[in-house]
């Protein structure tokens, strides 16, 4: 019987390669992982004690939905190996179903990949000390969730679990992985952002920032791999609510983020256990997001 939450999944099959902020990875051979993703929940780069029930199998789906309808862009993780083919006991599919996707192995670049459509999070914090994000200087006088005249890209090193993760220029970024490689995720990232912006608006949804990963495969290709424009990855608000000024309301995880800033929570693991009413209200939120994106 697959769970309404899973924290944590336990398959016996395959060797655990790694568990993350929401994904357990496995290996099946030398060429393909499983990438479950559970429903666990990260607020200030600390993994909650409680799961969002549903959370996984609706960012697998949308993942699925943006890497189909943008994968024109470049190549992606995904492999059209079912799931009966990995994981052949009936037991341990159901533990995962809806939750997993069969993927080729890469080499991850050691960057985050974000682009900026308005000024929120860090940029906002970025911007207010000093007048740039990333090293981008930005005109004077803009306010919090303002849209930015064009869309920036702005790396970010990855940080291991529990860390956090830090802003660079793009001048970091070509220094580490070359000028060629560099311009090539910066183009890319902004290529998919436009399209997947100019999609989700005629839904009422403003994609404001998203973060995109990229892998190398054996051949030096590109690879898109990770999730895709999610309410994990990306921050999604409702276009009509939406007031330069102030940070608007959102479909992702916000809404815990604003909750937890109302504890005496040092933002240090162990994490504070959220309320049901949080659980619930944050679940829909993931729901409505998705049935506004993939909706015909």
């Amino acid at each position: 019987m697959t769970p309404e939450r899973l924290y944590e999944s336990h398959l016996t099959s395959l060797p655990l390669l790694s568990r993350g902020k929401v994904r357990d990875i496995y290996a099946v051979d030398d060429e393909t992982l499983l990438v479950v993703t559970t429903d666990r929940l990260s607020a200030f780069d600390v993994i909650l004690p409680d799961p969002i029930p549903g959370k996984g199998a609706v960012l697998t789906r949308v993942s699925q939905f943006w890497f189909d309808k943008l994968g024109h862009h470049l190549p992606n993780q995904c492999l059209d190996i079912p799931l009966e083919a990995i994981l052949p006991d009936a037991t341990e599919r159901a533990q995962v179903a809806g939750r997993a996707m069969v993927v080729r192995r890469v080499e991850p670049l050691a960057f985050e990949a974000v682009a900026r459509g308005h000024l929120i999070g860090s940029g906002w914090k970025d911007y207010q000390r000093t007048g740039e994000v990333c090293g981008i200087s930005l005109p004077a006088g803009l306010r919090q969730a303002d849209r930015l005249p064009t869309p920036i890209f702005t790396p970010a090193t990855k940080a291991a679990v529990g860390d956090h993760d830090e802003n660079v220029a793009f001048e970091v970024m070509t220094e580490a992985l070359g000028t060629a490689l560099a311009a090539r995720v910066r183009d890319v990232t902004l290529a998919i952002f436009a399209e997947a912006v100019d999609y989700a608006s005629a839904r009422g949804i403003i994609i404001a920032d998203t973060k995109f990963e990229f892998g190398l495969d054996k051949a030096g290709q590109l690879i898109w791999i990770d999730e895709a424009l999610t309410p994990d990855s990306s921050r999604f608000w409702p276009a009509d609510q939406w007031q330069p000024g102030s940070s608007p309301p959102s479909f992702d995880k916000q809404f815990v983020r604003d909750y937890l800033e109302t504890l005496d929570w040092d933002k240090t693991a162990p994490g504070p256990h959220l309320p049901e009413s949080v659980i619930e209200q944050t679940a829909a939120r993931y729901r409505e997001a998705e049935s506004r994106l993939t909706s015909p």
